[in-house]
């Protein structure tokens, strides 16, 4: 659901998004959420998890970053260890090698001590750590609503001007 939201918010702003799914995202995307790799076409430029010659695979293509979302702990695993044997692998470590903007937003609970090392492990690395933590002070009604506030923080760390969410003191 987050990655979907983010992918449309994306679009609704007129940005460039370049998508990659792994095998499990996608079954996940489905599963979790009814929506077929088809719904994202229209959002998105969506790029094989197994082309390693796709464009986001170079550090000459120019990004503003990348965002992983949600990133399970065995991709976490591999972005921090720097296996690049994926696209998605790949690309996140082209975007940390060219000191861009890397958001990771873990979905999983609790951590165990190598889930926190290999956070520490990106970090370090440059990467941003945002777990799907959604606030509650707005007082949410709907499951969207929680689901757009992390989007919109996401755009906040990219820099991205959105009305997703309700700032701390406004009024909606």
């Amino acid at each position: 659901m987050y990655g979907y939201s983010l992918v449309r918010a994306l679009h609704q702003l007129g940005i460039e998004t370049h998508l990659i799914v792994t095998g499990m995202g996608e079954k996940v995307l489905q599963f979790e959420c009814g929506i077929s790799m088809e719904v994202l076409k229209p959002y998105a430029e969506i790029h094989s998890n197994k082309n390693l010659f796709a464009s986001v695979a170079s550090g000459s293509f120019l990004t503003a970053g990348m965002v992983v979302v949600p990133c399970s702990m065995n991709t976490l695993g591999s972005l921090a260890n720097g296996v690049g044997d994926t696209l998605l692998s790949r690309a996140a470590s082209v975007v940390l090698k060219e000191r861009r903007q890397l958001i990771v937003v873990p979905r999983e609970a609790p951590f165990h001590l190598i889930h926190l090392q290999n956070m520490t492990r990106l970090a370090e690395a440059g990467a941003c750590i945002m777990p799907a933590s959604p606030g509650f002070y707005h007082k949410p009604k709907e499951i969207w609503e929680l689901v757009n506030f992390m989007s919109g923080r996401i755009l906040d760390m990219l820099g991205i001007d959105h009305t997703l969410l309700e700032r701390w003191g406004e009024k909606a």
